[in-house]
């Protein structure tokens, strides 16, 4: 008897399409305070959003938004301050409590 399980890609960018759902993927990878993890939900965020059309918004090639923004990214600041409005998204800063 063959047990094989046969599995399929899963791409979140698919499911994430309000902007809502996105914004609280990202605040929940914000909690992790792993940059991998923050920059792997914004890229699926951005994935969603479309990298051709990201990129002719922000002037960041699609290449150097791949890799920012994949599980190995580090983003600058700077990226993160042309990607995050062209996603409809803006940081906020709070004090601790």
């Amino acid at each position: 008897m063959d047990m094989t399980i046969e599995l399929t890609p899963f791409d979140a960018a698919e499911y994430l399409t309000e902007p809502e759902d996105q914004a609280e993927l990202l605040a929940d990878a914000l909690e992790t305070c792993d940059v991998h993890v923050i920059a792997k939900a914004i890229g699926i965020v951005a994935r969603a959003h479309g990298m051709t059309e990201l990129a002719k918004e922000t002037g960041i090639k699609r290449q150097q938004l791949y890799r920012s923004l994949g599980p190995d990214g580090n983003p600058t600041l700077e990226t993160m301050l042309k990607v995050l409005p062209a996603l409809g998204l803006k940081m906020r800063i709070e004090a601790a409590a």
